[in-house]
């Protein structure tokens, strides 16, 4: 029988930068924050699913999901950059900030399609373990459309055996499986209603189980790291600053979209894929890409 999984449905939202910090050094994870309003949420939406339509036809990402939209849409940019997401990214990294990938996550209503047990950083080449990743809620997101589950306190653990099942419904690139003992663990909904976000560490054991509700299941995921993080397996990186200084060059910096979905911005976007894929898919066969 699984472990008890722990509903906070009724928890305050946390604005403090101390509390915040507290928490997430404690847990691994914050949720939730109130990031924006419910319209400006829906606002989002709209303007996600009308450039969905516009972007048919390039690949804009792996296996389903939308990757690095801010570097492609100007309304992902106004996200990544707004005080509302930066202001307690700040409270866990401090002042200087660079994005270094986002994704639009869908689950599209009735769908089989999840995410497997994992830990980010077993796949992301970064050297320091300084980073944080925001999720923001652009839909309503509950357990019954496949919201996150935590488990609490997993960032302390070393880097876990995973194993990689390329299963076609599992939104990751490899379908990566974290190896521990899932029925033991304590697990926690992060379920969030539009325009709230949660932190999370690149460490924490995470997952989501499938859709079955009616209506998809948006959430738009952002990797927040500080200028001293280094990529130690591609051959090449980048990353946007969001706020203070980069005193480093790590990473090559990437520019704002001059426009949504123009060739510039294209340009960027596959120098980008290419290179965090050269990461993603380290050791694994081409012919199975």
């Amino acid at each position: 029988m699984n472990a008890p999984v722990s509903r906070f449905v009724d928890q305050k939202p946390l604005s403090s930068a101390k509390l915040i910090s507290e928490q997430y050094a404690r847990d691994g994870y914050v949720f939730p924050i109130d990031a924006f309003p419910f319209d400006q949420a829906g606002y989002y939406r709209r303007k996600l699913e009308e450039l969905e339509a516009r972007g048919e036809g390039h690949r804009l990402g792996n296996k389903g999901q939308l990757n690095f939209a801010h570097v492609l849409f100007r309304f992902a940019y106004e996200i990544v950059t707004s005080a509302a997401v930066l202001d307690p990214v700040e409270a866990v990294l401090g002042p200087d900030i660079l994005l270094w990938g986002s994704t639009f996550f869908i689950k599209e209503p009735q769908t089989p399609s999840y995410v497997s047990w994992h830990q980010d950083l077993r796949y992301w080449g970064l050297e320091d373990s300084a980073e944080v990743s925001a999720w923001l809620a652009i839909s309503p997101v509950t357990e019954a459309n496949g919201c996150m589950r935590f488990v609490p306190g997993s960032h302390k653990f070393d880097i876990l055996p995973h194993n990689d099942s390329f299963d076609d419904a599992n939104f990751l690139t490899r379908g990566q499986e974290a190896q521990f003992d899932e029925a033991a663990a304590e697990k926690v909904l992060v379920e969030l209603a539009p325009g709230q976000m949660s932190l999370h560490h690149g460490k924490l054991l995470h997952a989501s189980g499938p859709n079955v509700s009616d209506d998809r299941r948006i959430g738009f995921t952002m990797n927040f790291i500080r200028p001293s993080a280094r990529q130690v397996v591609a051959s090449k990186d980048f990353a946007m600053l969001v706020r203070g200084e980069d005193r480093y060059g790590n990473f090559e910096l990437i520019p704002a979209p001059d426009a949504d979905l123009s060739e510039t911005a294209l340009a960027w976007h596959a120098r980008i894929l290419a290179a965090q894929n050269e990461t993603l898919y380290d050791g694994v066969e081409d012919a199975v890409r």
